[in-house]
């Protein structure tokens, strides 16, 4: 039988290459879907509060409804995924968040606004666990730290569309059209994503893929030293509790899910509460400060770029995740107190956006580390669901806080906790290093 010619090895990378990048963005537009509707509410809140009478605190407590939901909900669909597969729990969640649009847009008082929160909380419980899982599975080791980073890049560009998408058909027709209109959008991408559904299925690595090959004997980023055990490799027990007990015997995972609780925090912050922050503490107008959060949106997507390229600059990606989330939590403390003229808050606004999002990449890459073979799924829904927890607790607190008369807290306890996420990252990395101590018990 004649060898393989040059010719062909390039025409099937090529294809390899082609099908690689048609799933990350497939996967990566469902994921700005996602992004999208969790701000639906929060950039209705100036309308909603007018129409019903409603309080920051009331509604900031449909935003905590959401995200309650989604952390309960995001740590049961990631056994779902592992179980069922992805792309299925993944067409579920989207059409949850058509469902939820509908309600927002028929609401007739707060119980109907409520439940519309929690038909999107469950929508959104699904996409980490999903979106993950198939990036795995489908995407070759050579382009994976790219589809991390395209990952958070289309999660905050589907941010940044949110504020500019409600707020212009609001002002066109109103509030009720915005919530209408949301739910078309994301029934276009569930349409997108059923039309596609041959490249969110299976398993590269079990297909023969290169991607096995292709990382083999290399040292993953996320800094587990060279001829470590790898957790990835390390299978769990089958059955869920069986499984639920492995992970919960993992301090790095219960690291990474107060990582995501502690950043989650302070990116509720910026999102709920910048507009009206901006406003008090620097006499923006709510369209100037509108185009702010957009442009906070806009930036971190950037820096989810700039992100995607330091993830093969360094094996240490918890060097990247602790100084960019620093820096990000020193320029909102700044803004917070005041110490920079009024035409130079957006911006400042943008750079915090930039800082953080620089994180995102290693950050992903820096959970991979920790996670064992055959619970992909099961490890990003429980480590993620942390995220939903800190964005449950954060707007309602910073509501309270605001209705309090206490301007400058929410900022400032976005910093401290941007702070604390770098603290944990170095302890995760320190657990990937130590696999004796990280995952050793439930091997």
């Amino acid at each position: 039988m004649p060898a393989p010619s040059a010719a062909s090895f390039q025409a099937s990378d090529a294809l390899l290459k082609r099908r690689d990048w048609l799933t990350i963005l497939v996967v990566g537009i469902a994921h700005a879907a996602s992004h999208f509707f969790q701000l639906v509410i929060p950039s209705l809140y100036a309308s909603l509060g007018a129409e019903f009478g409603l309080d920051y605190a009331r509604l900031g407590l449909l935003v905590s409804a959401f995200f309650v939901t989604s952390g309960l909900g995001q740590a049961s669909s990631g056994f779902v995924v592992d179980r069922v597969g992805a792309r299925p729990v993944l067409w579920f969640g989207l059409s949850c968040f058509v469902a939820s649009g509908v309600l927002i847009g028929l609401a007739n008082g707060y119980a109907m606004l409520f439940t519309a929160a929690v038909v999107a909380g469950v929508g959104n419980s699904v996409f980490h666990p999903a979106d993950f899982s198939i990036l795995n599975k489908r995407v070759s080791q050579a382009r994976l730290g790219h589809a991390f980073s395209t990952h958070g890049l289309t999660g905050s560009l589907g941010w940044a569309l949110t504020p500019v998408f409600i707020t212009t058909l609001t002002l066109l027709f109103n509030w009720r059209v915005a919530a209408f209109g949301a739910a078309a959008l994301v029934a276009t991408v569930l349409l997108m994503t059923v039309l596609a559904r041959r490249l969110l299925a299976g398993d590269i690595h079990e297909a023969g893929g290169r991607q096995g090959a292709a990382g083999a004997g290399q040292d993953k980023p996320g800094g587990r030293a060279p001829g470590r055990p790898d957790p990835a490799q390390a299978a769990l027990p089958t059955g869920v509790l069986a499984t639920i007990g492995a992970l919960a015997a993992r301090p790095a995972l219960w690291g990474a899910f107060l990582f995501f609780g502690m950043t989650s925090v302070a990116l509720s912050a910026v999102q709920n509460y910048t507009i009206p922050l901006l406003g008090k503490l620097y006499g923006l107008s709510a369209v100037t400060a509108s185009t702010a959060l957009s442009g906070y949106m806009v930036c971190s997507a950037l820096g989810m770029i700039i992100g995607g390229f330091l993830v093969s600059a360094t094996p240490r990606t918890e060097r990247v995740v602790g100084a960019s989330l620093c820096m990000a939590g020193l320029v909102l403390v700044v803004l917070a107190l005041g110490w920079i003229p009024a035409w130079l808050a957006a911006p400042m606004v943008g750079l915090a956006g930039l800082c953080s999002g620089m994180s995102g990449p290693s950050r992903d890459m820096l959970i991979r580390s920790v996670t064992p073979k055959g619970a992909l799924g099961s490890v990003y829904g429980l480590v993620y669901s942390g995220m939903d927890v800190g964005a449950a607790l954060g707007p309602l607190a910073f509501g309270i806080m605001l209705d309090a008369g206490l301007g400058h807290g929410p900022w400032l306890a976005a910093g401290a906790a941007f702070a604390v996420g770098a603290l944990l990252a170095s302890l995760i990395a320190r657990a990937a290093r130590a696999p004796s101590q990280a995952w050793s018990k439930a091997a």
